[in-house]
């Protein structure tokens, strides 16, 4: 039997959709790592993930199901899903080794639990628990030290707590995309004689991007700010002031970040290069959610943000390289996918037993991803024929170019009005994505047919993943 290949799978957080640099859109954007993936390999023009926040997104990404299964619809109920084998688990099944570096962020975790990952199959890990940290990892600061000067609210708030390797703590002063990328690297070199899967899922380019080191700072002419000091304000006021629209040049310190992120990802390929594995290594990279327009990411031409269920907070960048498996090329594949896919498609890649991921709704792509990269005329259908989205107080379906998207008024959407600027459209609303991508136009008027058989198709899809039996059970608690 020949040797599997390795892969690399790369997570990044809140990364716009239209910020690539070989999109064109902001000539300021300097990604070529991402643009030489793009260029060798396959972009999926109309990927998906399965929530527009990052715990439940990571939480169906890692199992290959739906998370509403389990009940995890958004922060407040996500959780890691204890009952299934994580990817990486059917990875190590086939003789990987195994390697997690970066952020964790499934739902509450703590120390020891399944959602660490040195407890769902990653032989090495080196990760800080988001969980714990407010749903975020600082980029300069990981230590005793830092937790004791920031204070117990502050350092939570701020997530300076020190990193973990395995379930041991380890403390962290300095910029920690460079040490996620040396550890990257560090973790190909050791292994290159065996195949491996390594995810790597940076804390970039989630805010606050104004935390750089100093050299940075310097030479790109930013200003150096605090984190947030209890002693002055409420946390909520300060964060109102250090992000969209009033942190002065906010979007210079993201797409500094966003290109400190790439140049990591940049090292690594050259990293496989060198060492003659890049033709067996399958490189996946994509993001959690949408990106946060209060953190100055940029969508275009996708409307909304991360927490919405408009475009621009569900759908994503998605590049695939395989040059050894016939996915490359530079083409585009525009069937329907979603990060879902990974679990069945890098294992297929891998060579696994279909059972390997029986359990999963996501689909195996590759054969999708190889048609594209060989000049196929169409490949629209050969995607998903229909993708759900379900956060309880707003939904979404999408079938084909038809897309229903409803949104309760409320106290959630009032929340993320007021302190993340956004408004998840409030309402029915129906569009034709192949003629609209931007989601301008209302149709839900002219074709009550549409919105009538949407509406049945994810009530079938509700009671089907269990959605429609919890919402009753809550319901005769109450």
């Amino acid at each position: 039997m020949t040797r599997r290949p390795n892969v690399v799978l790369i997570v990044s957080d809140d990364h716009g959709y239209a910020d690539r640099g070989v999109l064109g859109i902001d000539t300021r954007v300097r990604t070529p790592a991402l643009d030489r993936l793009a260029a060798e390999g396959i972009t999926c023009t109309q990927a998906y993930v399965t929530a527009p926040i990052c715990s439940p997104s990571r939480a169906g990404l890692i199992a290959g199901q739906y998370q509403q299964r389990w009940g995890a619809q958004w922060f407040d109920s996500s959780s890691f899903p204890d009952h299934l084998p994580s990817l990486a688990e059917r990875f190590a099944d086939l003789g990987y080794a195994t390697g997690y570096l970066g952020k964790v962020h499934y739902g509450r975790e703590r120390k020891g639990d399944r959602a660490c990952p040195p407890h769902h199959g990653f032989a090495e890990s080196f990760y800080g628990l988001a969980g714990q940290q407010m749903g975020r990892l600082h980029y300069l600061r990981h230590s005793r030290a830092a937790v004791e000067a920031y204070g117990p609210e502050a350092s939570w708030r701020m997530a300076v707590q020190p990193m973990l390797d395995g379930d041991e703590e380890v403390e962290l002063e300095g910029f920690l995309t460079e040490e996620l990328g040396r550890r990257a690297r560090d973790f190909v070199a050791r292994h290159e004689s065996e195949p491996f899967f390594l995810m790597l899922a940076f804390n970039a380019v989630h805010n606050f991007c104004f935390q750089l080191p100093d050299d940075e700072l310097e030479r790109r002419g930013l200003a150096k700010y605090d984190d947030w000091d209890p002693s002055v304000s409420s946390y909520v006021d300060w964060y109102d002031g250090a992000i969209f629209p009033n942190l002065p040049n906010g979007r210079d310190y993201y797409l500094a970040q966003l290109e400190l992120m790439d140049a990591q990802i940049g090292l690594l390929l050259e990293e496989l290069d060198r060492r003659g594995l890049a033709d067996d290594t399958v490189v996946v990279y994509t993001t959690d959610n949408g990106g946060s327009t209060c953190n100055f990411g940029v969508n275009t031409p996708l409307r909304g943000t991360k927490y919405t269920l408009w475009e621009g907070g569900i759908r994503v960048p998605f590049l695939v390289r395989w040059t050894g498996g016939g996915i490359v090329g530079g083409r585009a594949y525009d069937g329907l996918t979603s990060t879902l896919d990974l679990y069945p498609t890098l294992l297929s890649a891998a060579g696994a037993d279909p059972e390997a991921w029986a359990h999963c709704d996501g689909m195996d792509q590759l054969s999708a991803l190889r048609a594209a990269s060989n000049g196929a005329a169409s490949t629209r259908g050969l995607g998903h024929r229909a993708l759900h989205w379900d956060c309880g107080f707003q939904w979404a379906v999408r079938e084909g170019d038809w897309k229903l998207h409803v949104a309760e008024a409320g106290q959630h959407a009032e929340a993320l009005r007021r302190t993340e600027h956004t408004d998840i459209g409030v309402g029915v609303r129906l569009t034709n994505l192949a003629d609209d991508i931007a989601e301008s136009r209302d149709l839900a008027a002219e074709h009550p047919d549409v919105v009538e058989r949407l509406t049945a198709l994810h009530e079938a899809w509700r009671a089907e993943v269990g959605l429609t039996a919890a919402t009753e059970a809550r319901s005769a608690r109450s």
